[in-house]
């Protein structure tokens, strides 16, 4: 198709522009590209109508704008735009075999596209309730059994939908998950979360909103509430390599049902650099975060910091692995519990996973998760480690 389009875009009449009309409507033209790519169709129309009337000698904007009003269903100004091409550029035999192809189909507006998956999985955890193999150190504060590390196994059901909400690019999602332990059913838990994102372009810059709420359930009553706002961006550079960096910024405050004093309201900015080179992709990221207390929360404020990294990659089998580690540090600004624990609490969290999926069928596939959790913090009470091992069976659809 590019190569056709590069074709078209030589043709007599192209070249007949002036070079200041065309290096400012090739630009709009890139944007427009963009734009189809990112499932934005009412910005790339603009964009494209935008071109025409810079430049209407621009092929590949003719184009490019008559496929895309078959898209939308319009039939008519698709039908108009074909003429008007055939008329002016005498296309070659590739663009008028494309053309009478989609003639023939018809211009019928896209339907709205669903998509879902589900996991059920099975799975050993080591530290259920995450308990602590420490104590304060003092004779008369030692831990009582319930909160050390206990073992069990346990069932869950995942899974995701998503929908097109408008011709734009804009998402709809619900996501839910519940987890059954076989004998600690006081820690069995659930997360029910739905919300939208759009992409938009301000300017050369690429922008991706996210808004969602959901509720986490424990022991089958309600735990926390939680409201997000996020923001990824993706600026006007070009990397070598083939990387792609973005910043990615938000906003999210939890209330918990059965707590007081513990909501708080965090805030995130988090660089991410990506590179995919045919089977493998590399994901890494840095951010700061800075959690604020709404009440006198044990510990006040906590500024933070996270790193991570991923590297992925699939075999000629189709069959994928999945290596990650990711780390996030909390250093609280006062006291956790004054005349009881003095310490101002210095947390750090590593995990640790490992994935292999292996794919039984076309939208099937077994996944097999290992997964190591390190949580080191100068109050000894609050250390744990775990590990937990997953085996789960994956549908997708349609």
């Amino acid at each position: 198709m590019a190569v056709l389009l590069g074709v078209l875009c030589c043709a007599p009449a192209c070249a007949q522009q002036p070079p200041a009309a065309i290096s400012e409507a090739d630009l709009l033209y890139e944007q427009a590209l963009q734009s189809i790519a990112e499932g934005r169709k009412n910005d790339a129309n603009a964009t494209l109508q935008r071109v025409i009337d810079m430049a209407p000698s621009h092929a590949g904007a003719w184009l490019e704008l008559a496929l895309l009003q078959c898209s939308l269903g319009n039939q008519a100004e698709a039908e108009r735009l074909f003429s008007v091409i055939e008329l002016r550029f005498d296309p070659p035999p590739g663009i008028v075999q494309l053309m009478a192809n989609t003639r023939t189909t018809g211009c019928v507006s896209a339907q709205p596209v669903g998509q879902y998956s589900i996991t059920v999985s099975r799975g050993i955890d080591q530290n259920v309730n995450q308990g602590s193999t420490r104590d304060l150190g003092l004779a008369d504060l030692g831990l009582s059994p319930e909160f050390r590390p206990r073992h069990d196994q346990y069932t869950m059901l995942s899974g995701e939908y998503l929908r097109d909400l408008s011709a734009n690019g804009a998402l709809g999602f619900v996501q839910f998950q519940g987890r059954h332990n076989d004998s600690l059913h006081q820690y069995d838990s659930g997360a029910l979360f739905a919300g939208a994102e759009t992409p938009w372009r301000l300017s050369e810059w690429s922008v991706r909103g996210t808004a969602l709420a959901g509720f986490i359930t424990l022991g089958g009553k309600l735990y926390q509430r939680q409201y997000q706002l996020q923001a990824r961006v993706g600026p006007p550079m070009a990397l070598p390599y083939s990387l792609q960096f973005h910043l990615l910024g938000g906003l999210t405050h939890a209330s918990y049902a059965t707590l007081q004093n513990f909501d708080s309201t965090t805030g995130e900015l988090r660089g991410l650099l990506s590179r995919r080179n045919g089977n493998t992709s590399i994901n890494a990221s840095l951010g700061v975060q800075r959690d604020n207390a709404t009440d006198a929360r044990p510990g006040g404020n906590r500024r933070g910091w996270s790193a991570s990294l991923q590297w992925r990659h699939r075999y000629g089998s189709n069959i994928t692995t999945d290596l990650g580690y990711n780390m996030q540090a909390w250093n609280s600004s006062l006291p956790y519990a004054p005349k009881v624990i003095e310490q101002v609490r210095d947390q750090s969290t590593h995990v640790l996973r490992a994935t292999v999926i292996y794919p039984v069928t076309r939208n099937q596939s077994l996944v097999l998760e290992a997964r190591q959790v390190i949580n080191r913090e100068n109050i000894p009470i609050f250390q744990y480690n775990n590990r937990q091992l997953q085996l789960s069976w994956q549908w997708q659809g349609p």
